[in-house]
């Protein structure tokens, strides 16, 4: 399951909307490359499948169910992922529902130098999220933390989850220090 290409062995990754075609994608592609995986969702049958697929594939994974919408929700995943794999350095968001609510809420939590990533078909507040991730990119350029936004072409979701995945693997290399507050499109 490891991919010595892009490593990101060591490293902590909180994974919103887990149980999503997209979050799924995402939690595993980071999996793939040695990160620790938290993913979090209402869904508690599909997160338990994707900790399931990442511990099949040799990784290490834990969930949480609950409503990204709620702040102490949040917390609570990012104090099981610190208590379990150490602090997260990687939070995505892979839903809509109250994703801003999450985006503030992970920007706060995220660990420095950290990589924060929304990652949503354009149709489910689309223009709106990307506005959020390029204000947080500028409110924690200071700590070290990027924040960039996936948007997904709604028609194409489940074929372009893989690509999306790509990316957000490769917006948490060193290769993307420099790339935050960007909007970057799959179709």
């Amino acid at each position: 399951m490891r991919s010595g290409t892009r490593s990101l062995e060591g490293r902590t990754a909180l994974v919103t909307g887990g149980g999503t075609i997209v979050g799924r994608a995402i939690a595993l592609a980071l999996a793939a490359r040695g990160v620790r995986i938290v993913v979090t969702g209402r869904d508690e049958k599909a997160l338990g499948e994707t900790v399931g697929e990442v511990v099949h594939g040799g990784g290490k994974a834990r969930h949480l169910a609950g409503d990204q919408a709620d702040p102490a929700h949040l917390a609570a995943a990012f104090e099981r992922a610190k208590g379990v794999f150490g602090p997260p350095d990687i939070a995505v968001v892979a839903e809509a529902s109250g994703a801003e609510t999450a985006l503030n809420a992970l920007a706060k939590h995220l660990g420095s130098p950290g990589r924060l990533i929304v990652a949503l078909a354009g149709g489910a507040g689309g223009s709106s999220h990307v506005a959020l991730a390029r204000e947080i990119a500028l409110a924690v350029g200071d700590r070290a933390i990027t924040c960039n936004a996936i948007v997904l072409d709604p028609t194409t979701e489940e074929d372009a989850a893989a690509d999306a995945a790509e990316l957000a693997v490769f917006l948490c290399t060193a290769a993307a220090d420099r790339i935050t507050g960007q909007a970057i499109g799959i179709g």
